[in-house]
């Protein structure tokens, strides 16, 4: 019996010929090889080769931003340590990926350049996450901030350098880690009740 052809098993199969040809070689057509199915099946799925390209690149973003969600939302943990272990894991996941696997990195990298609705998303779904800590922080009077959204948003932009792709080479630097918590610890001070 033939395995079920889903978005899924595509997606999964996309991302191996993604890495195994770099997204400028990589085709339908090598992907339905990879299947073993005409490339006719994989475009029901997938309309074109773009559609299927930013699936893969969302795929890969939500494997970031949803193991950040439940650090985000963990009311066990008061907002100020919260907000700090976010920034942390999110810079400890990125620069896995990017050790682990540069050629997916570098794969990654180019899909997400042609991605940027999607990309906007995903950086969205990280600074609500982010906001959804400083209103818990607000609530409980462990942090002020007149807008948690706009406040959630700054915390992100300022903690780019720990996150965005364009500083990977930086994240294995000696002083990464002392500088991320310098930052959350100026950030942190900023939004401390006065």
């Amino acid at each position: 019996m033939t395995e079920q052809l889903t978005a899924e098993r595509i997606l999964d199969t996309a991302e191996d010929v993604l890495r195994r040809y770099g997204p400028a070689k990589a085709t339908v057509v090598d992907v339905a090889r990879a299947l073993g199915v005409s490339h006719g099946s994989v475009y029901r799925h997938f309309g074109t080769k773009a559609a299927l390209r930013e699936a893969v690149a969302e795929r890969w973003l939500r494997r970031t931003s949803a193991p950040m969600a439940a650090i985000a939302d963990d009311p066990a943990v008061p907002a100020p340590e919260r907000l700090r272990g976010w920034v942390r894991a999110l810079n400890t996941t990125k620069r896995d990926y990017a050790l682990q696997d540069p050629e997916l990195q570098r794969t990654f990298r180019e899909l997400v350049g042609d991605a940027t609705g999607i990309v906007t998303a995903h950086e969205d779904e990280l600074a609500g996450q982010l906001a959804r800590i400083v209103a818990a922080g607000v609530a409980a009077g462990d942090l002020t901030a007149a807008d948690p959204a706009v406040a959630g948003r700054a915390v992100f932009q300022a903690t780019a350098r720990f996150h965005h792709p364009a500083h990977a080479a930086d994240w294995t630097a000696p002083a990464n880690d002392a500088d991320l918590d310098a930052v959350v610890d100026l950030l942190l001070a900023g939004l401390a009740p006065r």
